[in-house]
């Protein structure tokens, strides 16, 4: 597992146009998402949670009620890899299956 390059990062917003690119005071994916209610925002989390044992990679997170906050970094390289895109991605997916 490598570190994203500077050009792959900055592919990072197109790639994930509803994920936040962060540097501070990590270099990390960040997405900020609102459920109708707990139970929602509490399900995905559940879905979150088995591609997190899956893929084995962790999220950061934080939930109030129905938002929920999700940061994705790779602690191993210390900052962005594969894996956190890839991650992203198949919460994507998820939200994808909610809206739907």
């Amino acid at each position: 597992m490598t570190r994203l390059t500077l050009t792959e990062m900055a592919n990072v917003s197109i790639r994930l146009p509803n994920w936040i690119l962060e540097t501070e005071p990590q270099e990390c994916i960040r997405l900020d998402w609102e459920g109708t209610d707990f139970k929602q925002t509490f399900d995905l989390m559940i879905e979150i949670s088995k591609i997190a044992i899956e893929l084995n990679h962790h999220p950061d997170w934080c939930n109030s009620f129905r938002q929920l906050r999700i940061r994705l970094t790779t602690h191993d390289v210390g900052g962005l890899s594969t894996l956190d895109i890839q991650m992203a991605e198949r919460i994507n997916q998820l939200l994808v299956q909610i809206a739907s």
